[in-house]
């Protein structure tokens, strides 16, 4: 039987018209709560991805985009070129002290993969490779390598391998003394591993191969079949994660059991072959923490009684009675406590406060407090490769929107910072070119949302005549912070605004910004997109008429949220890998990832949470009226949002929609959530949405 039938779509280009597929109906009733939903697409699911018929239909909308686009190909290819020309070919990361060794990675030449690396100083004067990524990768369509992990002698090296995209990995371990790899290959994993410390064994994730949650914890003795493993912990509740990880002095290998809403810890001794996991407090609905060790004390960063999260300690030895733990950093109120580090003699605690970073020093003997000062209107701080515990230097990353990627070093004793590398951007981009605002705009219900934008100052206007990218996500309390991008200068450089805006369901404005825009609140995160839009029009950072939308992932949810709530104000939207059938995927907890998502959206199973969802519903929301310009793009092999949901949104949107917009669907068949693998082949992916939008603004002339 045949998938598609012809249908002629009409968009406004110059190009000749080109037939669009158009997807089979077959009704699927879904009755739940005394109501009953019709999917005429439900037929497009197969977990295998090998059906002739569907595998049909996706190469048929890659081929209508194709041609849809063929008059862009030149403008592709340019904009691929920018991308690409920006890039330095030849570029490594800094060096992170590890050990005995500083490690890193290599990029040269037009090589999609990097080469890692490791050397005795921080100058790489004696390098040792260690795994060359272009070599591993070359006989693959697709390929990903998971966290390195280096055994406590040094001598070897574990990692996971993913050729497929569903990120269930294959564990290998090189003998780096020799180069050779050991026989041990651990299937079906998370990727992670964390080393015993008699260098013999090894603690990893296994993962369910249908629902891809990690939730067994396995000690693999080298030398061994898998099949003989030692199961050392099984979650039995599907709606928490589970991840694996050391402490600092490598004397634990900690267990993360995460949900939305509530955390814990387990932990076992790395200097047992034998040992069993322990806990380090039974779980309390809604409590969350983590925590870090330093001699006989643990550190706690929790939200026990703290909204924005507090850091506590307590001994190792009353670990259990939260009645012993002593406040580090009191919760704070309208500051949130997002990261921590600790060293032998300081304390890190990075804090965010109205969408803000800052980070402040401790000294742990005399209290002693600085705090680290940056000029920007808006960036994005953090602190990363902080492996030694007996340290001085404080490593960190500084970006804004005008500023490309900064790593320092910060010397704990004096407070003085060292410049290790800023990213090189080739060509002739000037930072005073540019200009970046961060400003507040009022919701509907009076919350101020932040935006913060970037534009070309010698493009701009504030007039109503700029064409303005919006980009936002908005869910699981995920903060895009506001940084450099060398990709997005091919927009400003074209007149773009770019606009992030930092809506509610992230945490920007901490804890309670993320509470008001979930499960029952949800609508809040589409509210304040849509306001945002409006706003940034009536004060002159965008046309009316120029106006597009991007997101990805839950961010595609945002996208199908805004084209079905208000879609006059956008003239073109670009929504990747987008959680658009949410209703349907909710119910299903055979889909990956489902139950694990009940605190962030709602179980469906439960009325009200079914009656809110569907009325915000992406999927079953779309209605016979107009649509902007659509581009959608997926991976088939996106193990996080399925396939089938783009498949079926853009196949149902293409019968019911009432105008000739252009509505196109990318989809990588190598590919899965985070897209084409390689530094280079992913610019593609972005030329395309570039030129698409581009584009459209031509045929407005």
């Amino acid at each position: 039987m045949n998938d598609t039938t012809s249908a002629t779509s009409h968009d406004n280009s110059n190009t000749q018209a080109v037939s669009a597929p158009v997807a089979k109906k077959i009704p699927h009733e879904m009755s739940i709560h005394n109501d009953t939903r019709i999917d005429d697409y439900y037929w497009m699911r197969d977990d295998s991805r090998t059906d002739p018929e569907i595998i049909a239909h996706l190469n048929a909308e890659n081929s209508y985009t194709d041609a849809v686009m063929a008059h862009t190909t030149a403008l592709q290819q340019t904009l691929f070129d920018e991308l690409k020309g920006r890039i330095v070919k030849d570029d490594n990361t800094v060096p992170v002290k590890q050990g005995s060794y500083y490690y890193s990675s290599e990029v040269s030449g037009d090589n999609e993969y990097p080469i890692s690396v490791r050397a005795t100083d921080f100058s790489g004067t004696d390098k040792q490779v260690l795994l060359d990524l272009n070599q591993l990768a070359s006989e693959h369509d697709y390929y990903d390598v998971s966290s390195v992990s280096i055994s406590l002698n040094e001598n070897l090296l574990a990692y996971g391998e993913d050729t497929v995209s569903r990120r269930i990995y294959t564990i290998k371990i090189k003998d780096l003394t020799t180069g050779q790899y050991l026989a041990d290959e651990i299937t079906g994993t998370s990727g992670s591993v964390a080393w015993q410390n008699d260098n013999q064994a090894f603690y990893y994730i296994h993962k369910d191969p249908q629902t891809l949650l990690g939730y067994q914890v396995y000690r693999h003795r080298l030398g061994t079949p898998q099949a003989d493993d030692q199961l050392i912990f099984e979650e039995t509740d599907q709606t928490f994660y589970t991840s694996i990880g050391k402490s600092k002095d490598n004397s634990l290998v900690y267990i993360w059991h995460s949900s939305t809403e509530t955390s814990a810890v387990s932990f076992i001794d790395a200097n047992d072959a034998n040992a069993q996991a322990v806990s380090f407090l039974d779980r309390e609905v809604g409590l969350e923490y983590s925590i870090s060790k330093l001699d006989d004390w643990f550190y706690i960063h929790t939200n026990y009684e703290a909204v924005n999260f507090r850091l506590m300690k307590v001994a190792t030895t009353d670990i259990a009675n939260k009645d012993h733990w002593l406040d580090v950093i009191p919760a704070q109120e309208g500051a949130m406590l997002e990261d921590y580090e600790i060293f032998n003699d300081y304390l890190v605690y990075q804090q965010r406060e109205n969408g803000l970073t800052r980070i402040t020093v401790r000294d742990l003997h005399t209290q002693q407090q600085q705090q680290l000062h940056f000029n920007d209107e808006a960036f994005t701080l953090y602190l990363y490769g902080n492996k030694e515990i007996d340290s001085d230097k404080l490593r960190l990353y500084y970006s804004s929107m005008t500023t490309p990627g900064t790593h320092y070093d910060f010397n704990l004793n004096d407070g003085s910072n060292v410049v290790l590398k800023q990213a090189q951007i080739l060509g002739d981009f000037d930072a005073n070119n540019y200009r970046s605002e961060r400003i507040m705009i009022p919701a509907r219900d009076g919350k101020s949302v932040p935006v913060s934008l970037v534009y070309r100052k010698d493009c701009f206007k504030k007039d109503g005549t700029n064409p303005l990218y919006q980009y936002g996500y908005g869910s699981y309390g995920a903060i895009i912070d506001p940084s450099f991008s060398s990709t997005r200068l091919s927009l400003l450089d074209r007149g773009f605004v770019y606009a992030i805006a930092h809506i509610r369901g992230s945490e920007m404005l901490g804890r309670p910004w993320y509470e008001d825009g979930k499960k029952l609140t949800k609508q809040n995160t589409f509210n304040d997109f849509i306001d945002v839009t409006r706003s940034l029009v009536e004060q002159g950072y965008g046309a009316k008429d120029k106006i597009f939308a991007v997101g990805g992932s839950a961010g595609g949810l945002l996208m199908g949220a805004i084209i079905n709530q208000a879609p006059e104000l956008y003239c073109g939207v670009a929504a990747h890998v987008p959680f658009v059938d949410i209703v349907t995927t909710m119910l299903d907890e055979s889909i990956p990832l489902t139950t694990n998502e009940y605190d962030e959206w709602g179980n469906p199973n439960h009325k009200e949470y079914y009656d809110y969802m569907l009325s915000y519903s992406p999927y079953d929301n779309i209605a016979a009226h107009d649509y902007p310009h659509l581009l959608v793009t997926t991976g088939l092999h996106d193990s996080q949002v399925q396939y089938f949901e783009p498949m079926k949104w853009v196949a149902k949107l293409r019968d019911v929609k009432t105008n000739d917009n252009r509505l196109l669907f990318k989809v990588d068949m190598e590919a899965g959530h985070g897209g084409a693998s390689g530094r280079f082949k992913a610019l593609h992916e972005d030329a395309l949405e570039y030129a698409f939008f581009i584009d459209l603004l031509a045929q407005q002339k």
